[in-house]
């Protein structure tokens, strides 16, 4: 089937409403934009669907939810698990994230699943401990996390409460090519699958439950009771689900003056305050940074829409609030986790930290530094998830804390991703403690420096829009294998890692080995001067992500900030030509 004869299917079936009919027929005469919309379907992967929100096959709306609802709960039925076969289902404050939660509900329904919905929208870290708590065998979560306000996206969790296992991902995109998205749908009103018991709401007694497990992440209450009189913090959720839980945690943890940014406040899918709801971005801070010079605010904390993301801002030593990125925030609270733990003598036998391979070396550098085995797994908090489950399933070690680079944190055992409620907590509580110490988090972070050496780390995004871009994407990555650097910016490559083979070569001698890690397509090069530089396509946006991962451990070096942003500068010009 051609896209003109999808476009045409989908224009004269009668699912569609007027409404439906009469956007596609707006665009009847733009053969580009309807190959944009009908070309394929969004592809179903380990993170489930994430796209433009908008009539047609490749677009998000409420015919591609029940779509793939529909090929979940077939899954579903099929499975055979210990789990109890119902289905958690949440959704952030996007525009039409509700309706599509519960047009996900009804079709789980129709197919005589049981259904957990919240009653508004949650964070996601809240989803992973449901599915959890309650023994489901699966969870949808309608969000696209910290994408622009035209995105929205339908992310799947499995019983652990971490991200659809690949095989089973497969298996959902396979039916979908089989299922029409139209005749094949099992539906069931809404209000009677409430009478029947077939759809469960969930409200305050999850948060209750959510909140406990929360707060007893918590480390040194203490130090928040000494500071709490002075010690004043900003919180913005961005207009998403953290506005309830993150104060609320904040408030237990016995911080007394939390200010939140009224107008971010305000649940809205338009994200009118930002032009990205992202707390990677510092202009997204600018209400929150005025908030926070008017109260001379100690620490800024932002979650994104779906409140699984936190980004932080500190104030520097000439007042002035700076961000700080993800690498940053996480040695930070690595350092503080391990001083904590080891001084209240609550450190288990064995412990472990997880980060992805694109995060900074200086995690693995802190951790060996206290006798803490450090493990890289690939991006994506579902990979921690299972090597946490394989770690301790096998006996060998109990893992304190993962993190990633792009501002994910997860502690404990009650979730299975990254956790911005807790997290914000325990930042929070970091803060406090240093004050406690009459240090804030610059001098902490300063200190780390000192003791571990400079690291910086930059992100380069080549962006690849458009039908083409997926192509662009696999050509680069297929021109680096065929043709790999044998230096890069000048600074001759040392090893190649291609984590899709399982193999590092040492360009020096020609010797192959195998990694423990192999089956994603991301390259690795380690240069001369100690930098590695990673290259990989995101997996939910039309981009290649080149990280570089600097540092200057000589104390001869280290005088000076320019010697890791030189490094920086001459990799990232680098970067930027790959696209050329």
């Amino acid at each position: 089937m051609t896209y003109m004869d999808s476009y045409n299917a989908w224009l004269s079936s009668p699912a569609l409403s007027d409404a439906e009919k009469q956007e596609l027929k707006s665009i009847e005469n733009d053969k580009k934009e309807i190959e944009s919309r009908f070309f394929d379907m969004l592809e179903f992967g380990t993170g489930g669907l994430r796209g433009t929100m908008a009539v047609g096959v490749f677009r998000m709306n409420r015919h591609v939810i029940r779509h793939t609802t529909q090929a979940l709960s077939e899954l579903v039925l099929e499975e055979k698990s210990d789990n109890d076969k119902c289905i958690a289902v949440c959704f952030d404050s996007r525009i039409d994230s509700d309706t599509f939660a519960r047009e996900a509900a009804c079709v789980i329904a129709g197919n005589g699943i049981k259904v957990r919905l919240f009653d508004g929208p949650r964070p996601t870290p809240e989803l992973s401990f449901a599915i959890r708590e309650y023994g489901c065998i699966a969870g949808v979560n309608v969000t696209a996390s910290h994408n622009p306000k035209e995105y929205n996206g339908f992310k799947v969790y499995w019983a652990d409460g971490a991200q659809m296992p690949p095989s089973h991902a497969e298996e959902v995109s396979r039916k979908m090519t089989k299922l029409d998205i139209f005749t094949s749908i099992k539906k069931m009103d809404y209000d009677k699958a409430v009478k029947d018991g077939l759809i469960t709401i969930m409200g305050d007694e999850t948060d209750e439950l959510f909140l406990k497990n929360v707060m007893a992440q918590s480390n040194d209450t203490q130090a928040v009771k000494e500071v709490a009189d002075t010690f004043k913090l900003v919180y913005t959720p961005f207009h998403g689900a953290g506005y309830k839980l993150v104060p609320e945690a904040l408030r237990r943890l016995g911080l007394k003056h939390i200010i939140c940014e009224p107008e971010q406040m305000k649940l809205d899918g338009n994200f009118p305050t930002v032009a990205s709801p992202n707390p990677e971005n510092p202009e997204g801070f600018a209400l929150a940074v005025a908030l926070a010079k008017t109260h001379g605010a100690d620490l800024i904390i932002g979650t994104d829409p779906d409140a699984d993301r936190v980004g932080i801002m500190i104030r520097d030593n000439t007042g002035n609030y700076i961000t700080l990125t993800g690498n940053q925030t996480g040695v930070l609270l690595l350092d503080y986790v391990i001083n904590v733990k080891k001084q209240a003598g609550t450190m288990p036998e064995n412990p472990a930290v997880l980060k992805s391979l694109v995060t900074t070396e200086m995690a693995r550098l802190i951790a060996e530094k206290n006798g803490i085995d450090c493990f890289d797994t690939f991006t994506g908090f579902k990979f921690m998830a299972e090597k946490k489950n394989a770690l301790e399933a096998a006996g060998t070690h109990k893992v304190i804390y993962s993190f990633e680079e792009s501002y994910g944190y997860m502690v404990g055992d009650f979730v299975r991703d990254k956790d911005a409620v807790t997290a914000s907590m325990l930042i929070a509580e970091m803060a406090a403690w240093y004050a406690w110490k009459n240090k804030t988090l610059f001098d902490a972070l300063g200190e780390l420096y000192e003791k571990y050496g400079l690291f910086a780390e930059d992100t380069i995004n080549l962006v690849m829009p458009g039908l083409d871009g997926i192509a662009k994407m696999r050509e680069l990555m297929k021109n680096l294998r065929e043709k790999p650097p044998v230096d890069i910016a000048g600074v001759k490559v040392t090893t190649i890692r291609d984590y899709q083979t399982g193999t590092e070569l040492d360009v020096n001698s020609g010797a192959s080995t195998q990694i423990e890690l192999i089956g994603s397509n991301v390259l690795r090069y380690g240069t001369a001067d100690g930098t590695n530089i990673i290259v990989r396509p995101s997996g939910t946006e039309p981009k290649v992500k080149v990280y570089v991962l600097a540092s200057a451990t000589d104390k001869a070096q280290c005088n000076a900030d320019d010697v890791v942003m030189e490094k920086i500068t001459k990799y990232r010009n680098w970067a930027n030509g790959l696209t050329m």
